[in-house]
């Protein structure tokens, strides 16, 4: 028994982490819309939606096919360093690690230029069409989750003693809104509605680009800067100002770029961005699991969870060592990926549940780790030094971890979106009054050392956790997924693809999206402080008791999470002319539709 249907039919699907965001997505495609002009809708309706996982000042990569272009492209809204981030700068500040809140952590916010390059090249739609929606939730009115109001009294104090314009934007008579009440936010409709009076030309196209300026090389710039320019409390316990300028917005653009593709079981072939996101750590696990004859495993026995547990170490061990924006390292990708170093891998995969850190050496090159704070120690602030929950877990400084949103969609055309956008979100630094929104903290997965792929550098990407998939199988564009979580988002993504492939052509969506899952926190956080918790795997206590105990024998330290509380994936598949969508139960919010 599933918590519900798989949904079938052959016009549309959409499945997203909110309800109003798959309504929106649905009523585009209802309107003759494609499946761009679907997730962009349904994407910036996410940013008023769930502000405490994503905003107008995050982060976005999305992997897509296009039918007409009978391929797959990676579209890069991951914005760089400002060109004032230098490794100097930060010694001078006394600091070891990039503060995780706060606009010293802000990288060049890339949401709006992804999703509007994507409308501008495989959308139909104009722009005030698709930004319809946001703009009725952020003017009208929408209802506050749970989560939301979590959020906001988490970080309810660094608001009124620190971040005024957050307290002015969040809080209602000093006080979190109430679960269910109705929020506006007005200030990001007047941003919005002030872009698209920029957004002139006598094309579509000429109207999106000039929308884009208006963000990048116009008033959204200017006021970054300005902002930046003030100082404001972040986690190091200090006041810092930021180093984004106008300059910076001006000269980045988003891009489009080849997937990273890995063949799988024979027939299937995973697409993921390449390292200057974790999606290529999915590659390496499968290619180790082909390897370890992970499907010929029962599904969620103790064996299966433990080799995928097993492979992800050491996956997320070679991330660390090796991944990082190619455009400023010469990094070992299609060695990482070859079956050679697969075999090699998997051959490290034992019994036991390994306590170690173990990246590889990829084409001979010795490996070179970060100095990160002692393993297992406490995060400080947050709470349980686990991520044992797919619900934002801020700290009082605004230190976070679970986070996110993710959607995807087909169309009756052939086409396929999956987005994952994030950043921006309300606890990660103080709101710009004048636009009504906080800038991002990608900048804190940097590392403060040098010579690393991922060490700080200006004008480069950091490797970000964001992780859309798309999958083919027999050649043929067939699953678009994804989840929220932050560096387990490759782990759940992969227990979830592996069971599906494992389960066979025609398995139901949605009760492999329902199963049992679980993930490790062995290797290091990206998030501030960059703890990590060797051996720890996370498991939801649904799992039989005896699945438990051999997990336990093998080695494995267990934590019990709830029975309904680790990922929030969705997913959307075509075979043929039929198109299934489902999506997840846990935290009662996401919703996929179609027919």
């Amino acid at each position: 028994m599933t918590t519900r249907p798989e949904l079938r039919g052959s016009f549309g699907m959409i499945a997203s982490t909110h309800w109003l965001a798959s309504a929106a997505g649905m009523s585009v495609l209802e309107r003759g819309g494609n499946a761009f002009d679907a997730a962009v809708a349904g994407g910036f309706v996410l940013q008023i939606v769930e502000p405490h996982l994503n905003g107008p000042g995050g982060d976005l990569p999305v992997v897509l096919w296009s039918a007409a272009d009978g391929r797959a492209h990676v579209v890069c809204g991951q914005g760089p360093s400002p060109a004032a981030a230098s490794l100097r700068y930060f010694s001078d500040l006394g600091l070891t690690l990039v503060p995780g809140s706060g606009p010293l952590a802000a990288t060049v916010p890339g949401a709006f230029g992804a999703w509007t390059a994507m409308l501008e090249r495989w959308g139909t739609w104009e722009l005030a069409d698709v930004l319809a929606f946001a703009l009725h939730y952020a003017e009208d009115g929408f209802p506050v989750l749970p989560s939301i109001s979590r959020t906001i009294g988490a970080v309810g104090a660094l608001f009124t003693e620190h971040w005024q314009p957050s307290a002015a934007a969040w809080l209602d008579g000093g006080a979190p809104p109430a679960p269910g009440s109705w929020w506006r936010s007005p200030a990001i409709a007047a941003t919005y509605r002030r872009i698209l009076q920029h957004a002139s030309g006598s094309t579509r196209e000429q109207r999106i680009a000039a929308a884009r300026d208006a963000w990048y090389r116009g008033f959204v710039a200017e006021e970054i800067e300005s902002f930046c320019r003030q100082a404001w409390r972040d986690t190091s316990g200090r006041d810092h100002a930021g180093l984004l300028t106008a300059e910076d917005l001006a000269r980045w653009q988003p891009t489009v770029e080849e997937p990273v593709s890995t063949p799988y079981a024979g027939r299937y072939q995973v697409l993921k961005t390449g390292p200057w996101g974790q999606g290529p750590v999915v590659g390496q696990q499968l290619r180790m699991l082909d390897e370890l004859g992970l499907q010929g495993e029962d599904p969620l026995s103790g064996r299966w969870i433990h080799l995928i547990t097993e492979a992800a170490k050491l996956g997320y061990a070679d991330r660390e060592a090796w991944y990082g924006d190619p455009v400023a390292s010469d990094l070992p990708l299609a060695a990482l990926l070859s079956p050679e170093y697969a075999t090699v891998r998997a051959a490290q995969v034992g019994e036991q549940a390994s306590l170690d850190l173990r990246p590889g050496s990829p084409d001979g090159r010795p490996p070179r780790l970060a100095a990160l704070p002692e393993a297992g120690s406490p995060s400080p602030g947050i709470g349980e030094p686990t991520m044992a929950s797919s619900d934002p877990q801020p700290g009082p400084l605004g230190e976070n971890r679970g986070d996110t949103c993710h959607l995807d969609v087909a169309d009756r055309w052939g086409n396929l979106v999956s987005a994952t956008p994030s950043g921006g979100w309300l606890q990660s630094s103080p709101v710009i009054a004048a636009l009504g929104f906080p800038l991002g903290t990608r900048a804190q997965m940097f590392y403060l050392e040098p010579d690393l792929p991922n060490s700080l550098r200006p004008g480069v990407r950091p490797r970000t956790t964001l992780s859309p998939s798309l999958a083919l199988r027999d050649g043929e564009p067939w699953l678009a997924f994804g989840t929220p979580g932050g560096d387990q988002q490759d782990q759940w993504q992969l227990a979830f693809f592996t069971a599906l492939v494992r389960a066979g052509d025609g398995a139901d969506l949605q009760a492999v999206i329902d199963a049992p899952m679980f993930h490790t926190n062995h290797f290091p956080s990206s998030f501030y402080p960059r703890d990590a918790h060797p051996g720890e795997l996370v498991v939801e206590d649904r799992l039989p008791a005896g699945v438990l105990a051999e997990l336990r024998e093998r080695g494995h330290r267990l934590t019990l999470s709830g029975p309904w509380t680790l990922g929030r994936l969705s997913a959307v598949a075509r075979e043929g002319r039929v198109l299934r969508a489902a999506a997840n139960p846990r935290g009662a919010q996401g919703y996929a539709i179609g027919r």
